[in-house]
């Protein structure tokens, strides 16, 4: 399995190999001992497994947690296609507001790790697509917090076309609101 450190401090892009016959590919997304070579320890206890299932054009996110400490989350693409957003809004983090996006996809099986307080966002590029998280922490609906994807000092770069997001997505504040608020996690180092 390669991997890769991405533009955010802690942040890693994984790709394993996949094994394609006539029956059709398998791909093991996340290997521990690999997981460890990379980051120097081993991926949290899980907490909590979960997908998605998003129509071609849905923005999920800007998501993030402040507590307990924050949730670190091992994310891959089941089925369809998605372009995942990395975005660092740890206050103190020596990348704080850099964010980098690459596409997840079943047929190269590349999963990306964010530790906590980096926020997590994706766009479904087809219909059906499958985005699978492994959470070092149980859901909590009043523990996420949300940022605006069209936040202007982040500049993420979106798929073209009018994006379908949530009431709370939508209504989601910026970076420097959320900072002015305290609604921000802090760099651990």
């Amino acid at each position: 399995m390669r991997h890769r450190e991405l533009a955010v401090a802690g942040a890693y892009a994984f790709f394993p190999d996949v094994f394609a016959d006539e029956r059709g590919d398998f791909a093991s997304p996340y290997q521990e001992r690999a997981f460890a070579a990379a980051t120097g320890r081993r991926l949290f206890p899980v907490a909590q497994a979960s997908r998605s299932v998003s129509a071609r054009g849905v923005v999920r996110g800007l998501h993030y947690t402040l507590v307990p400490p924050g949730t670190a989350k091992y994310v891959y693409c089941a089925a369809g296609r998605a372009l995942d957003y990395v975005v660092d809004l740890r206050s103190g983090s020596p990348t704080f507001g850099r964010w980098e996006s690459l596409e997840l996809t079943p047929a190269t099986g590349a999963a990306v790790y964010l530790p906590p307080g980096v926020g997590h966002a994706f766009a479904a590029l087809e219909d059906g697509t499958a985005v699978c998280y492994m959470l070092s922490e149980e859901y909590r609906r009043e523990h996420e917090l949300a940022l605006s994807v069209f936040d202007p000092e982040l500049a993420l770069r979106l798929p073209p076309g009018p994006p379908v997001l949530s009431d709370r997505d939508r209504r989601a504040p910026t970076l420097a609101e959320a900072a002015a608020q305290g609604l921000l996690p802090r760099y651990d180092g």
